[in-house]
């Protein structure tokens, strides 16, 4: 019998959601092996957008479930993961209910067929709708706090595009070309589903993608005026190409062979300059100390839930005390490197205070506040003088990811 049109795509998305809620994997590492015999690139997104649009709505998805029948569906149930992706492509994708079924079932093929298709036709018939903020997994809001509800809010939909300027006196420009808004210059923002690959000015490198959170630990540096800047953990390279543009000689240094091919990739696409290390940090040592360091450390990165949102459901206080201990041993070895007078900028794109401001309290170098004025209209630094954004900010403006930053100077 000849299977349903798309339904490669939905048995992807299957292997997808139990790589992440049963193995514990990320989205990006489960992907290529979960879409692997999927022909089109068409398809290989549409798996993709199931499998996030049920991570990011899961507990509302599971409400849903739950209200429409009397038989108790284990969480790591076939079936429940199957209701999971038919309710999100109908709820989500707009998906017709009709074609939602003709692919969902024969997911099920020798299983509880007649339940799932019995649950789905309640709900239909119900013409139920999801809240406006996705439903934060109970532990997630706790940890989260006051923010929390704000944070689902910016959850509700995956991000636009946001670009990088290699030239930020060009803002203008490439701002009409592509038909963009900015949120501060070198900084460009274009609906999702762009192909970032048939824009204007890819190929020229002019520019390159890059969250606007996550452009300004870079920015909190400076003109480099040809002084020497250390990128820690620096794959793929959004930060080199920042502070190379910006005028530093950049030594670019991370573990990771292939993301420092990406990275060696994005500088040869840009035109920019920066030498590459590969080492472990915390066994490399420097030939000489260096006038700023920016430490973009490992972690959680809870902060990128709008696009990743695999981290709300793999993410709990294991990760993160295990990822805050390598942390901690990273801007240890990074303060001995800074020349007196150098300034260091750490930085996380974690939601987590562990990851954050409890490491930020540990550093004995000397404050260097951020100031109002280097940040984007309508976020402001604490009251610590440290940065904390999350995706509840900006909302008029589709927000942004989560970050925290801090700066300091040796003496």
């Amino acid at each position: 019998m000849a299977q349903p049109q798309g339904i490669h795509a939905r048995k992807a998305a299957l292997r997808l959601l139990d790589a992440v809620l049963r193995r514990g994997e990320t989205l990006d590492v489960a992907f290529g092996a979960a879409t692997s015999d999927v022909r089109k690139f068409e398809d290989k997104a549409l798996a993709r957008a199931i499998a996030g649009e049920v991570l990011r709505w899961l507990v509302d998805l599971d409400a849903a479930i739950d209200s429409a029948t009397k038989q108790k569906l284990p969480d790591d149930a076939k079936v429940r993961t199957v209701l999971r992706m038919m309710l999100a492509q109908w709820l989500r994708l707009d998906t017709p209910p009709h074609a939602v079924i003709a692919t969902g079932l024969p997911l099920l093929a020798g299983g509880p067929r007649r339940l799932a298709h019995g649950v789905f036709s309640t709900l239909t018939k119900r013409e139920i709708a999801l809240p406006d903020a996705p439903t934060l997994p109970a532990e997630v809001a706790a940890r989260w706090g006051n923010r929390a509800s704000a944070i689902a809010a910016g959850l509700a939909e995956p991000p636009p595009l946001d670009l990088t300027l290699r030239d930020a006196a060009e803002t203008e420009v490439w701002k009409a070309k592509l038909a963009a808004d900015s949120l501060m210059p070198g900084h460009l923002r274009l609906p999702r589903g762009e192909s970032v690959e048939k824009l204007a000015g890819f190929a020229d490198g002019a520019w390159w993608v890059q969250d606007l959170a996550a452009s300004i630990p870079a920015r909190l540096l400076g003109a480099g005026e040809g002084r020497h800047a250390l990128d820690l953990c620096a794959a793929p390279g959004g930060k080199t190409l920042q502070l190379a543009a910006q005028g530093w000689k950049v030594t670019a240094l991370d573990i990771s062979k292939r993301r420092l091919d990406l990275l060696k990739a994005n500088l040869k696409r840009t035109g920019l300059a920066a030498g590459t290390v590969r080492a472990d940090a915390l066994t490399w040592e420097p030939k000489h100390q260096f006038d700023a360091i920016l430490l973009d450390a490992p972690c959680t990165a809870t902060g990128t839930a709008r696009r990743h949102a695999d981290v709300l459901h793999r993410i709990g206080p294991r990760q993160i005390e295990e990822i805050a201990e390598l942390q901690s041993a990273l801007l240890e070895r990074a303060q001995g490197w800074l020349k007196p007078g150098g300034t260091l900028v750490y930085a996380t794109c974690s939601l987590e205070q562990e990851e954050g401001e409890a490491q930020a309290e540990r550093v004995t170098l000397t404050p260097k506040p951020v100031l109002a004025d280097e940040l984007p209209a309508g976020i402001s630094p604490t009251a610590a003088g440290w940065l904390r954004t999350d995706p509840g900010m900006l909302a008029g403006a589709c927000g942004l990811d989560g970050f925290f930053v801090a700066r300091w100077t040796a003496d």
